[in-house]
């Protein structure tokens, strides 16, 4: 954990942080009894700013987390949920992409049948590109998609090199699945997909603003979710935040994402703290 400016005790994530969890194996995580877990808060104490403690964001469905809220109240901490974002995610179905497109909506599926066409015409040449290793394609396409991203609708990113240093990582590790579209020499769209213990993480998307007739973006995710699917064979794909209409289109589940705060009352700063927090609970609710 790591001290904010505010002087609490937070998770170390951040604005690119999609989940946020205990490390270690899964078996080994569940098995941390409710014990053990206010042990941990009893020794958290002990540091500074830990009065507050806040961790996001979480997986609202996890048995350890209700485990941590025990183990916290145990250890004299009042705790509250909040909610963080939707996620958007996939099950892939039997008969992989095949199977998943079928069950798509007609427009989705239309839409980028489209798009195709629209790119066959469109006077030159498209192809896609996949890089999933550290291969000599990688910088051409990174560079695509820091183009793609600069003359894209969304805000720069607030870490500039934190974007190449996770593909390139990603790359090493095997990870990476950075898909590019182009037109001729022009990338179009560009997205990073993280593909990891089964599960294909959809990371980061951006298309050229003002291509958006050629529906360039949805053909690509279309390209990467078979590959993902086909080639991967991954059990799920993963939106990871936000609830952007669109997902729901390629995606058939959603879950929430959510955060933990705990106060210790027995330290006034502590008891301020929690009379903010559900002091303003109870007026959001009127």
């Amino acid at each position: 954990m790591q001290e904010s400016s505010a002087g609490s005790l937070c998770s170390l994530s951040n604005y690119y942080s999609c989940l946020y969890g205990p490390a270690g194996s899964a078996r080994a995580i569940q098995g941390v009894s409710v014990a053990q877990w206010q042990a941990a808060a009893q020794t958290l104490r002990q540091l500074q700013g830990s009065s507050v403690l806040r961790l996001q964001p979480l997986d609202a469905d996890s048995a350890w987390l209700a485990g941590l809220e025990e183990g916290l109240r145990a250890a004299g901490y009042w705790t509250d949920r909040f909610f963080c974002f939707g996620n958007w995610y996939q099950p892939v179905p039997s008969g992989g992409f095949a199977g998943y497109w079928q069950q798509r909506p007609s427009a989705l599926r239309h839409s980028v049948e489209r798009g195709r066409r629209r790119l066959d015409r469109a006077g030159g040449a498209w192809h896609i590109d996949i890089i999933a290793d550290a291969s000599p394609g990688l910088d051409a396409c990174l560079a695509a998609y820091l183009a793609v991203y600069a003359q894209s609708w969304k805000s720069p990113e607030p870490c500039p090199d934190f974007m190449p240093a996770l593909v390139r990582m990603a790359a090493r590790e095997g990870w990476l699945r950075l898909g590019v579209l182009w037109l001729e020499d022009q990338p179009l769209a560009a997205q990073v997909w993280l593909v990891c213990g089964g599960k294909a993480n959809i990371y980061k998307l951006a298309y050229v603003k003002g291509q958006e007739r050629l529906s360039a973006g949805s053909v690509l995710t279309a390209a990467l979710m078979q590959y993902a699917m086909d080639v991967d064979q991954v059990l799920e794909v993963d939106y990871l935040s936000g609830d952007d209409a669109y997902k729901r289109d390629w995606m058939a589940m959603r879950r929430e994402r959510v955060g933990l705060v705990a106060f210790d009352p027995r330290r006034l700063s502590g008891l301020l703290a929690a009379g903010r927090h559900f002091a303003g609970k109870t007026l959001r609710r009127r």
